[in-house]
């Protein structure tokens, strides 16, 4: 009798240092997914930060494609109300499109190129879209990891249980693989 409560003790001892594990590394694993996404975030930043002083380099020597720089200002503005992730996601796309835009624009405009504060700009644009890039990656490699934690048996019990869902990976819009089509 003392040796089968003592095997049950065991048992359930046991369980519960499942349990609390699996836990601890759902919560470690959604929390990388936060931290990743502000990662992401941090680098949307820089490039906003960087898109007006771009703009208005572009603005000063061109006046022409005002709708550019007002699609522009429009996707950083609903970056800046956005409530999710995927609204968040949304929103860059429409600034990727626009700056592609601009960028075509500036393709065809060599004074523009010339232009040291441009060729500064530029250089440091570029360098936040490398960035963007490898944060986006991090991001999905980390949805990943959270997402097969929480699909597999048996932590996807423990995931209904404590209420952890699958995350949504950072996802191109459809069409993004396309260069934009710019008629002056």
């Amino acid at each position: 009798m003392q040796k089968a409560l003592i095997i049950v003790i065991v048992i359930v001892v046991l369980i519960g240092i499942y349990v609390w594990g699996t836990y601890n590394s759902m919560v470690t694993g959604n929390e990388t997914v936060n931290n990743l996404w502000a990662q992401v975030e941090t680098q949307y930043q820089r490039r906003f930060d960087l898109i007006p002083n771009l703009v208005e380099s572009v603005k000063g020597m061109m006046q022409q494609e005002q709708k550019i720089f007002g699609d522009l200002a429009e996707a950083r503005t609903r970056y800046a109300g956005a409530t999710s992730v995927e609204d968040k996601v949304s929103a860059t796309n429409e600034l990727e499109s626009a700056l592609g835009r601009l960028l075509m624009i500036m393709e065809n405009y060599p004074d523009l190129k010339s232009d040291e504060s441009v060729q500064t700009l530029m250089a440091d644009l570029e360098s936040a879209e490398n960035r963007i890039s490898v944060a986006r990656k991090r991001f999905n490699e980390g949805v990943q990891e959270f997402n097969v934690m929480v699909k597999r048996v048996p932590g996807k019990w423990m995931a209904n249980l404590f209420g952890f869902q699958e995350r949504a990976y950072f996802e191109a819009v459809a069409g993004a693989e396309e260069a934009p089509q710019v008629e002056l």
